[in-house]
């Protein structure tokens, strides 16, 4: 995804890292990076406050129920491989 305009790192490689953004997973100056990305792109933002809303619905959802170890990757991996098909036929 890249929503035309010039920016220090790509849309993408900051979509890839939104995940691990939201869970507060990212050290402070891949924090700044994709907060600056985010500010200045909408497309990008757009996408964020998406997945944020998703994260919160599937945690109200789940209550306190945790999910089986490797879950969370597995379905992470799959997400970014769909993405990945999406980006090869635009």
């Amino acid at each position: 995804m890249s929503c035309g305009n010039h920016h220090d790192v790509d849309c993408s490689e900051i979509l890839q890292r939104v995940y691990v953004f939201i869970d507060d997973e990212l050290e402070s100056a891949s924090v700044e990076e994709i907060q600056v990305h985010l500010d200045e792109c909408g497309p990008c933002l757009d996408e964020f406050d998406l997945e944020r809303s998703v994260k919160k619905l599937v945690h109200r959802s789940c209550g306190d129920e945790h999910a089986p170890e490797g879950l969370r990757e597995r379905i992470l991996m799959r997400i970014t491989e769909v993405r990945l098909e999406i980006q090869t036929e635009e």
